[in-house]
């Protein structure tokens, strides 16, 4: 499995290389009411209507402030796409499915849903998002 793999602060994450269909920089989102909180809005990226989410917020941690540097991942989720704001790009890692271990039992609470694999690299550990969760 090839990882698309991205920053939220200080930690990494990875979503499976063959949903991502681009990234970009944000386009001005247009809010949407009464969405939840980490709904970002909608944008029209060349006739396609996309959702944003903020993904720092779906899993509940400290979302950076808007720092205009921040990257949209468009991902391919049922039969939609989904924007996914995320801090930085990392790297394309690909990871064998020895590399892939269980999340830990003691990630609990609502990030421990989203997390469907770890993957140790070097210097860090690459969270695998389950998109399922995350975005269903």
């Amino acid at each position: 499995m090839d990882l698309t793999t991205f920053y939220l602060g200080d930690a990494c994450f990875g979503v499976d290389i063959l949903l991502v269909q681009e990234i970009n920089k944000l386009i001005k989102a247009t809010r949407v009411p009464l969405a939840p909180i980490y709904v970002i809005g909608i944008l029209n990226l060349r006739g396609q209507i996309i959702t944003v989410i903020d993904v720092a917020v779906r899993l509940g941690l400290f979302a950076e402030p808007d720092t205009g540097r921040q990257k949209n991942i468009i991902v391919r989720f049922q039969s939609e796409s989904i924007g996914l704001l995320v801090d930085r790009i990392g790297d394309v890692i690909h990871a064998t499915s020895e590399m892939i271990e269980k999340s830990p039992g003691n990630v609990g609470g609502d990030q421990g849903q989203f997390i469907e694999g770890i993957v140790k690299c070097e210097n860090h550990l690459i969270r695998i998002l389950n998109l399922d969760e995350l975005l269903g």
